[in-house]
């Protein structure tokens, strides 16, 4: 086991993509989902066309399979969404699409929610499926000609899934063998994603802060018809959520990055909603500190470098 000693001289040596390419694990993930909108067939978009006195050729039209705002239908949907966020709020972009970088020591955390996912989805599922037929008979009242008994499948049960796998992003090693300058020039291309990764993850934390800053000071600021705006929790909450975030998965690429999340953090720091409802001096002062926090992300959303990253055609 290495000491902190080790490990702080090890990264001083180390630059940002490096210490990203060899501390993250690429998590991938995706989705089996039905599908509940079909086009029209050709004599069926040309019925539609004839009503408009037009040509079917030039009308594009669809028909709903099933009532998506159903309560049943929406738990399900609720899972994929809740899914995608927990997926992005534990990991960083990558020039991929699909895939984003996580801690590997945050892996197995990682594969236990997804599974805790994936069971409450297929318990959904389940109960989804119980309403089955109430969802295809409201189709067929609503859908009257267009209903179609083939475009619904016996059960709903296995129609919905979530999917992980943990990808290599690096070059495969049988190409230091067969092809020692191909090789060279994979490690050279990955080593390109992982710069991007780097800019991209830098861009993500401004643009988030800078957001949750506007939110936190507009709330502060004036108010409506002679009474302060209207202060919900989230607006510190959200904030605390961010600064544990990056906190986790910073790779300490931008010190004028740090030291605003630093200073935003001081900010807030012991500071309660409810205080900030009931003290127009705390509002005053909060806000007074949040907009010099404020100005230095506009000024490092300007500034930033623009990384000139070349790609070899693929």
């Amino acid at each position: 086991m290495s000491t902190l000693l080790e490990e702080s001289v090890t990264q001083s040596f180390t630059t940002p993509s490096e210490r990203l390419r060899t501390t993250m694990a690429a998590a991938r993930l995706s989705f089996n989902w039905l599908g509940v909108r079909k086009s029209l067939t050709s004599a069926q978009r040309n019925q539609a066309a004839d009503s408009f006195g037009a040509e079917g050729k030039y009308l594009s039209a669809g028909k709903k399979l099933l009532d998506t705002s159903h309560p049943a239908y929406k738990a399900v949907t609720v899972i994929r969404g809740q899914t995608i966020s927990y997926w992005k709020g534990v990991s960083l972009p990558y020039p991929e699409p699909g895939i984003r970088l996580i801690r590997q020591e945050s892996i197995h955390t990682f594969d236990d929610q997804i599974a805790q996912f994936r069971e409450e989805l297929d318990e959904a599922v389940m109960e989804l499926d119980r309403h089955y037929d109430e969802l295809r008979s409201a189709a067929r009242q609503r859908l009257g000609d267009l209903f179609d008994v083939s475009d619904y499948p016996a059960s709903l049960v296995g129609m919905f899934a979530i999917e992980h796998d943990y990808p290599s992003v690096e070059p495969p090693n049988y190409l230091r063998q067969l092809s020692p300058e191909l090789y060279e020039a994979e490690c050279q291309r990955v080593q390109a994603r992982f710069d991007e990764a780097v800019q991209l993850a830098e861009a993500a934390f401004m643009e988030e802060l800078a957001k949750l800053v506007d939110h936190l000071t507009e709330r502060l600021n004036g108010d409506v018809d002679g009474k302060p705006k209207v202060f919900r929790d989230t607006a510190i909450t959200n904030m605390t959520e961010f600064f544990e975030r990056f906190r986790a998965l910073n790779v300490r690429s931008n010190e004028q990055l740090d030291d605003l999340v630093s200073n935003a953090q001081r900010v807030v720091q012991g500071v309660q909603p409810q205080q900030l409802r009931d003290s127009q001096a705390l509002r005053q002062q909060v806000s007074t500190q949040m907009s010099a926090v404020q100005s230095g992300l506009d000024q490092l959303l300007v500034d930033r470098p623009r990384r000139n990253i070349q790609r070899r055609p693929r």
